[in-house]
């Protein structure tokens, strides 16, 4: 009996302590889902004014119904045509004329989206083929499960 008297506050104290800490974590969880959806929306938003900006942006046509492909991932670490080392999460491209340095923005005929791109490379070297996008600029503007090559809009920005 003498045991009892003190294993039920025990087992009390327990119980509480446990009850407290799930609360403590729920708490944590839940602000942490919280500020995981104030993240998307302010990214979403500022999403939108990058496109906005890119939509304003002062534009010359260049090409219209351009053949664009991406790099494969075995050329990262390489060195371009301009000297610089090529990655492909950067928003570079490859074309034969363009000066490199210069913006490119690539529009495709699909999904109408649109982004901005510097040539820092020489190619593509496969005919038919007007320009290589890094495979973070292709797979942002090229409609889900598309294929390694897409139909596009080159205009040069000013």
């Amino acid at each position: 009996m003498k045991k009892l008297k003190y294993i039920i506050p025990f087992v009390v104290l327990i119980t509480a302590i446990s009850s407290f800490s799930d609360t403590s974590k729920n708490l944590v969880r839940e602000t942490a889902i919280l500020d995981s959806i104030k993240k998307q929306d302010s990214l979403a938003i500022i999403a939108t004014k990058k496109q906005d900006s890119i939509d304003n942006l002062k534009t010359k046509f260049f090409k219209g119904n351009a053949h664009a492909s991406y790099y494969h991932d075995r050329f990262t670490g390489r060195r371009t045509a301009s000297g610089q080392i090529f990655n492909n999460k950067k928003f570079t491209a490859a074309h034969r004329t363009l000066k490199f340095g210069t913006k490119v923005k690539v529009t495709s005929i699909v999904s109408k989206k649109s982004v901005i791109v510097t040539v820092n490379d020489r190619g593509p070297f496969v005919k038919g083929r007007d320009i290589d996008l890094s495979k973070a600029a292709f797979m942002k503007i090229a409609p889900s499960k598309y294929g390694g090559h897409i139909k596009v809009n080159l205009e040069l920005v000013e």
